[in-house]
């Protein structure tokens, strides 16, 4: 059934060529916020990509213990998206609350050069980073769909996307050069780190502007809490549907870096070469971010959530393959990036779509707020899978309930059609 309204969804928008958009078309804004990104993902990644293999292989960390600090990296930025959601809502400081955050986060980089090799200290640092990304997520994405017409919101995402998926590329490229010219020379790393984000600041300071629309937005309920915004926001029946179905989703998603630990070991590449996977996943991810954006803005962005966690799921079915080769680990890469160009971006735009301006930025709290919870749940759970029944055992169970989760969505969030993104443009 499902795949019927693919097909069916794909021939319409071949046929209706007066739909087509150009990422040309994108506002500077939001190829402002892009450049910004990609700054700060080059910085995040230089660090992040080494982290699982430095936990696991060097300090010798069980997969339960990796999968505590892989949690408090996806989950820990959810301590702040709630509130940054209030505060964006109350006021026009959109960028103002941006720029804290990205600044933060920039700070954080110096920490590691005084966490040694004390992964609690390094857990910690990691925490104050992924806060810090809490912190401005929502600002940033708000920006960008205030940015955007309606009718070209996933194009948007996509194109923002894009850029952040080639620091992410490019980040582990930069900190395998430095590491092969300079050997350990991991200060170098952080400080290089800490650079390169200070200039995703300065693009962010001197080129992004809070839209003019958003100072018509009046300012309400500003004694509520936090969590009273919350329930509020979930009180709009499409939000809570849509925020429901992400919840399954993220329960079932397993971690990358998971993923490519077990690549690793049937593989048997050199372990110094790990970086590379998160370099394949982000090129992937480049190619088919803006592409994948335009596809979901005209046929539908619940047809391409979808299909983008039917991807991860065939990820899944690949790796446990036991004599996967470097076929089968170029084919699971190529696999995850294309769930992120179908599912990152899109959400927030699907969500976008329908959330007034007056609340969108605690829509979107609520709605990331409870994905990066979940995926901080489901990281534990897949390591304490893997640690007591065993990796195939694990994948197994994610698996089946990655796909229920599909069939689960399916039924509760209502379709939006290429035709109701005009309507509301």
């Amino acid at each position: 059934m499902y795949q019927i309204e693919a097909w069916s969804a794909l021939r319409k928008a071949r046929h209706d060529r007066r739909r087509d958009r150009s990422w040309s078309s994108v506002s500077r804004n939001v190829w402002a916020l892009g450049v910004t990104s990609l700054f700060t993902d080059i910085a995040s990644e230089m660090v992040g990509t080494v982290l699982p293999i430095y936990l696991v292989l060097h300090l010798g960390l069980t997969p339960f213990h990796y999968g505590i600090v892989d949690g408090l990296y996806h989950g820990v930025t959810a301590l702040l998206r709630l509130f940054s959601g209030v505060v964006v809502d109350r006021s026009n400081r959109c960028k103002e609350l941006a720029f804290i955050g990205y600044g933060i986060s920039a700070v954080s980089r110096l920490g590691l050069l005084f966490a040694g090799i004390s992964w609690p200290l390094i857990a910690s640092v990691v925490a104050v980073d992924r806060a810090a990304k809490g912190l401005r997520t929502v600002p940033r994405d708000v920006l960008i769909s205030l940015s955007s017409q309606s009718a070209t919101l996933a194009t948007s995402f996509g194109v923002h996307r894009a850029l952040d998926s080639a620091g992410a590329m490019l980040g582990p490229l930069v900190a395998l050069a430095i590491l092969a010219a300079l050997p350990e020379a991991f200060d170098v790393v952080f400080v290089c780190s800490f650079s390169v984000a200070v200039c995703g600041v300065g693009v962010l300071v001197f080129f992004v502007r809070n839209p003019k629309s958003r100072a018509a937005v009046p300012e309400t309920g500003g004694g509520l809490s936090p969590l009273f915004e919350f329930r509020r926001g979930l009180q709009d029946p499409r939000l809570l549907r849509l925020t429901v179905a992400a919840t399954l989703l993220s329960a079932a998603t397993v971690s990358d870096g998971f993923i490519y630990l077990v690549l690793q070991d049937q593989v048997g590449f050199n372990a110094g070469l790990f970086p590379l996977l998160y370099v394949g996943t982000s090129a992937s991810y480049l190619a088919l971010a803006v592409p994948a954006g335009r596809l979901a803005d005209r046929v539908g962005r619940r047809t391409a959530l979808l299909t983008g966690y039917c991807f991860l799921a065939l990820s899944y079915f690949l790796t446990m393959q036991p004599d996967i080769g470097i076929t089968g680990l170029v084919g699971c890469l190529l696999l995850l990036g294309t769930h992120y160009a179908l599912t990152d971006g899109v959400l927030m735009a699907f969500a976008s779509g329908f959330l007034p301006i007056d609340r969108r930025g605690t829509g979107l709290a609520a709605l990331t707020t409870a994905t990066s919870l979940t995926r901080l749940g489901a990281s534990v759970i897949f390591g304490v899978l893997w640690t007591q029944l065993g990796l195939r055992v694990a994948l197994t169970v994610f698996a089946v309930g990655l796909l229920l989760a599909v069939t689960f969505t399916y039924f509760i969030v209502e379709r939006d059609t290429a035709q109701d993104v005009d309507s509301d443009a």
